[in-house]
């Protein structure tokens, strides 16, 4: 058997790029699609055998020690380990058949921004995302249109390469995947000039999407089969959307329920009022009752979002700012004043703790 040293035309000394060079430079050159003669293909041959056996550090090493290593000299015999690991799956690259071309694209991820009005109903968005798409030319077979796969000679068919090792138990026998292949027992010999033998396409798709009612930001949508199609036409993988809520100057969030806040006039929170403000699904109707104070919360049910899982709404809740002015005219002042003194309030005093209220006012001053 000749040396493989010799057969790839490296040193012992070889680095595993140096031998990856030499074996690519002989394939290029002896490879039966540019060199169809017998001499070149029996040549081939050998040279991937080489190839095969120096490109694995393992092998490498076996046949560097060679077939009586471990038995004198100080040889660093691999140990037994190396051989059952090569019985029981370890080591030995054993698979049933080629593997297939085809395999599952990867998932995608697309952050998606929406307003808070969008998320009380749920909305629908046409996304403009850059992916692999299947192949229109060769419909994802990776070879020229009336083409189709070659059977690989090396391995014939097989995807694997076996060989006889000699060890402490006798002859073991390894399979590793055909290094001409890479495994998949088939050579593309006329690739489509379209996706270069990949059976897909980078392209820009537009897909439609309903964002459903009650998202929030950070939680993830998941689209089963809208991610990127696999290598040779292979199964597409999942798009995921990350969704998020985009501020709004008016109205917060806290669950499902809507916040915000609404400024009254000192004259309309004693006297009491009615106003119809604008909300984020239409009008809304405000009943300020005589009295009002400071930080009380005004909740009217089912103006809210709409719950993600399940039906119904949460509640709107408007905290209540009473405005006291701070620039009177000499008239204004007067009639106030004829008001404290018709109700002769006393100084103002610490009050009683109260936790109701003290909740109020944290919540008013956190922005609830």
């Amino acid at each position: 058997m000749a040396d493989h040293y010799e057969v790839l035309g490296v040193e012992r000394t070889a680095t595993p790029e140096e031998i990856k060079r030499a074996y690519r430079k002989l394939a290029r050159e002896l490879h039966p699609d540019v060199n169809p003669s017998a001499e070149a293909s029996e040549r081939f041959k050998e040279v991937t055998h080489a190839y095969d056996v120096l490109s694995d550090p393992r092998e490498r090493q076996q046949y560097d020690l060679g077939p009586q290593a471990g038995f004198g000299g100080g040889a660093n015999f691999g140990g037994f380990s190396d051989i059952f690991e090569t019985f029981f799956g370890g080591g030995g690259g054993r698979t049933s058949g080629p593997r297939s071309r085809r395999e599952r694209g990867q998932d995608g991820l697309v952050k998606v921004e929406v307003d808070l009005d969008e998320v009380i109903f749920g909305t629908k968005r046409d996304l403009e995302v850059t992916t692999a798409v299947l192949c229109e030319t060769c419909n994802g077979s990776c070879c020229t249109p009336g083409t189709s796969p070659a059977r690989c000679d090396i391995c014939g068919g097989s995807g694997q390469i076996q060989r006889t090792m000699r060890s402490l138990l006798g002859n073991v026998v390894t399979s590793n995947p055909c290094g001409t292949c890479q495994g998949y027992g088939t050579i593309i010999a006329n690739p489509c000039v379209t996706c270069a033998g990949k059976g897909r396409v980078r392209a820009q798709r537009k897909i439609p999407v309903d964002i459903p009612a009650g998202v929030d930001t950070g939680l993830r949508l998941q689209m089963p089969g809208q991610g990127e199609v696999g290598p040779a036409g292979g199964p597409a993988g999942d798009l995921y959307l990350e969704i998020k809520v985009r501020h709004h100057e008016t109205f917060s969030r806290n669950g499902d329920d809507l916040l915000a806040t609404v400024e009254v006039p000192m004259t309309s929170a004693i006297l009491g009022t009615r106003t119809t403000l604008k909300g984020l699904d239409g009008e809304v109707l405000v009943d300020i009752k005589p009295g009002t104070q400071s930080a009380e919360v005004i909740t009217i049910k089912d103006r809210g979002i709409t719950h993600l899982r399940g039906q119904g709404r949460g509640d709107l809740r408007i905290g209540i700012q009473v405005v006291t002015p701070s620039k009177l005219s000499a008239k204004e002042k007067a009639l106030v004043e004829q008001l404290a003194a018709a109700r002769k309030q006393p100084e103002p005093q610490f009050a009683h703790f109260q936790q109701g209220l003290f909740t109020k006012l944290r919540d008013r001053f956190m922005g609830f």
